[in-house]
């Protein structure tokens, strides 16, 4: 009898939750489907193959200074043509394509395919390799069928979304998944850097530069990568916030050829539960300030090293990446409102940030060595906040930045992107000393400079 009455129990309570999971009981019910969504947004995604002409290597030793002249002709190499597909979202009617940079940064042609199967030449108007976008103008469009951008903050993880793309180059394929996550920062994925909408609607290769919609068929994100040991789908997919594509757009129109950023002069580090507990926080949250520029306008909004900063515009960030982006999708000439820790009394205070775009200052100089120098045909600039920006560099570096090395820098080891540090036991800490140190010269050189972090130093004779 126990055993009855504790059955029974079960089944009272069992009950409800057997009612919440039932088939279909009717035909409305039977005949819910994403078609109409995917009827008013796939028209808007198109296809994109690109091609580019490369130079293969001839030998192993054609980089190296002292080999490349004894094996300059063996094995000679030929340009041979790189093809690859991708996709894109047309965003106006006037044929303005948003995609990867990965896809189309550096085609020299591009075709693309609408859905319809018309197809149009195209030419970028805008890329950033760090943002991993592009945004394309397809040549003689006009009425083409785009989609509106959502205001990608306002979703939440749950929500359903599409992923409308090219996958493997099979044609135009629909997957539905949810926002699994968001704001998923710190990660290098595939050609982007920094903040990405999670979602486990299936993504492949050939997928890059497709759309992700929400169930009004509007622009949640640009779909870029998959976390992925096969190269396959494992449901891990992430796409660019609309928020930021909006502002890339908004600068393409503008007729923009680099993408600016807000430069905010400053270095940071996520704050974790020992930093937490060291500067008396209750929980882990925000990003402490490690570095100020002198210039920054976070400096001149009150803000000091060792500053905890919570928000930007009302949005929480909790690491660099999260920073930047929500200054990028802020954009260059309006003001934000940032919430932060005070390291002094460890009070909340909140300040309004103007945000600027990096200062050239000091001037950039730029100086070619001409004449009978060896150093003849090395380009050079000094390093200033929008020289660093423009390189990806951190915002502490100072100095003198190669941009061409010259035939015989080039030779010797030199490469774009280096910074100088001494030249034959002489600091460089301006143009002007290269300029100084190419006429005094000699034949035997000593160069120091910086590379990827690290200190190397270059010797040769001439």
């Amino acid at each position: 009898m126990t055993r009855l009455v504790a059955f029974l129990c079960l089944v009272l309570i069992a009950a409800p939750l057997w009612a919440e999971t039932r088939a279909p009981d009717s035909r409305a019910e039977i005949q819910l489907s994403f078609a109409p969504v995917v009827r008013e947004a796939a028209p808007a995604v198109v296809n994109v193959f690109t091609s580019r002409t490369v130079a293969d290597a001839p030998t192993p030793f054609a980089a190296d200074p002292f080999f490349s002249d004894l094996f300059r002709n063996f094995g000679r190499a030929q340009p041979r043509v790189e093809n690859a597909l991708g996709s894109g979202v047309i965003v106006s009617p006037d044929g303005m394509v948003v995609s990867n940079y990965h896809v189309v940064g550096r085609a020299d042609q591009i075709r693309v395919v609408l859905a319809d199967r018309r197809e149009f030449d195209a030419q970028v108007l805008l890329a950033d390799e760090e943002a991993d976008l592009a945004v394309l103008q397809l040549t003689g469009a006009r009425d083409l069928p785009s989609l509106p951008l959502r205001d990608s903050d306002e979703i939440e993880v749950g929500d359903l979304v599409l992923a409308i793309g090219n996958p493997f180059g099979i044609g135009q394929t629909v997957s539905s998944g949810i926002v699994s996550g968001l704001a998923r920062s710190g990660l290098s994925i595939g050609g982007g850097r920094g903040y990405f909408i999670q979602t486990d609607a299936a993504i492949n290769p050939g997928n890059s530069g497709g759309a992700l919609v929400d169930m009004a068929g509007r622009l949640v994100g640009i779909n870029t990568a998959i976390l992925s040991r096969s190269g396959g789908s494992n449901g891990i997919g992430f796409a660019i916030p609309a928020n930021l594509v909006s502002r890339f757009i908004e600068q393409a129109q503008t007729g923009a050829r680099r993408f600016q950023r807000p430069w905010a002069g400053l270095a940071g580090q996520p704050v974790d539960a020992g930093l937490a507990e060291a500067l008396g926080m209750d929980t882990p949250r925000g990003v402490v300030l490690n570095e100020l520029h002198p210039e920054s306008p976070f400096r001149a909004a009150g803000l000091g090293v060792g500053d905890v900063v919570l928000s930007l515009g009302g949005d929480p960030v909790n690491t660099p990446q999260e920073m930047l982006f929500r200054l990028s999708a802020e954009g260059v000439g309006r003001q934000i409102e940032v919430s932060y820790l005070h390291q002094g009394d460890g009070r909340p205070r909140t300040a309004r940030v103007d945000l600027i775009a990096p200062p050239e200052t000091p001037p950039r100089d730029p100086l070619t060595v001409r004449g009978q120098s060896v150093l003849a045909g090395l380009s050079v600039v000094n390093l200033n906040p929008a020289v660093l920006q423009e390189n990806g560099l951190p915002s502490g570096l100072s100095g003198v930045l190669v941009t061409d090395p010259g035939s015989v820098g080039g030779r010797v080891g030199l490469a774009p992107g280096d910074i100088l540090l001494q030249i034959n036991d002489r600091p460089v800490a301006t143009t002007a000393d290269v300029a100084r140190a190419a006429r005094e010269g000699g034949r035997s050189w000593y160069v120091e400079y910086l590379r990827g972090g690290r200190r190397s130093v270059l010797r040769f004779r001439v």
